[in-house]
């Protein structure tokens, strides 16, 4: 099986919130970045799924407000946190402003969630704004940080 970065690392190490460059590839003539956006302890915690779903719903829109070249946010399956894929290169301090705008967005959102109806959603029940925004203040409150890879 090819080596998958995630597998690799040591979840003992890591200390969230955070954010992580997990890899960058040469595309063409340009640059992709992946960056590991941790909210959540490994092994300790997990983000309950309807309000990772709206967070999911809410920093797609926000994190590409404030961050050029967004390409996609994914959920991780374990629940900790997401990863970003961008156009690069950008790098983590960049992204780390990005991102605690986005949360401070997600704090201030108001009404429906972007995106959360039968036609645009696989799951559209599955939300949960008041989660969401507990998260978000969460993760502000204990400040965001650069995690180096380790």
């Amino acid at each position: 099986m090819p080596e998958v970065e995630s597998f690799n690392l040591d979840h003992t190490k890591v200390r969230a919130p955070y954010v992580r460059l997990a890899g960058r590839k040469a595309v063409g003539g340009g640059v992709v970045e992946k960056y590991d956006l941790r909210l959540a302890q490994p092994n300790r915690e997990a983000i309950p799924t309807a309000a990772l779903h709206t967070l999911e719903h809410l920093l797609a829109g926000y994190l590409r407000a404030h961050l050029p070249g967004v390409i996609d946010l994914s959920p991780m399956g374990c629940r900790t946190g997401f990863y970003l894929v961008a156009e690069g290169p950008i790098g983590e301090e960049a992204v780390l402003e990005a991102f605690r705008k986005a949360l401070e967005d997600v704090l201030r959102h108001q009404g429906e969630i972007p995106g959360a109806s039968f036609r645009a959603c696989g799951n559209y029940r599955d939300h949960d704004l008041k989660g969401a925004k507990a998260w978000a203040q969460r993760v502000l409150e204990a400040g965001l940080k650069v995690q180096p890879t380790l």
